[in-house]
């Protein structure tokens, strides 16, 4: 026998199909907001524009083979804590050096 257009077998798979993606969906959106927070970090200690903070998660995700969302969680422990592991510390500060920190303009002469 064929199923139909209103199988349930079919219906029952399409409610797991779209359980899956809102699951899916919540983690992405979690996850966005932990990287936002510390690129926000990175930008208030490390002096660094927005744009630079993302790029100095990323190159420290990248040299350390940490998905960039455990970098991203690993500051946010070290904002609360202090602590973070001397590897990865050492390649933020490595690469704030080479991605910033952003100098402030001078004042305009008069």
């Amino acid at each position: 026998m064929t199923p139909g257009p209103h199988d349930p077998s079919d219906e029952t798979d399409r409610i797991f199909e779209l359980q899956e993606e809102v699951e899916q969906l919540k983690e992405a959106v979690t996850s966005h907001a932990v990287v936002d927070q510390a690129i926000g970090m990175m930008v208030a200690l490390g002096r660094v524009t927005p744009d630079e903070g993302w790029v100095v998660l990323r190159d420290v995700s990248q040299r350390t083979n940490i998905k960039l969302r455990n970098v991203a969680d690993l500051i946010l422990i070290w904002g609360r804590d202090g602590e973070m592991p001397p590897e990865i510390r050492a390649e933020l500060e490595a690469a704030l050096d080479r991605h910033g920190p952003t100098q402030i303009p001078e004042a305009p002469s008069e």
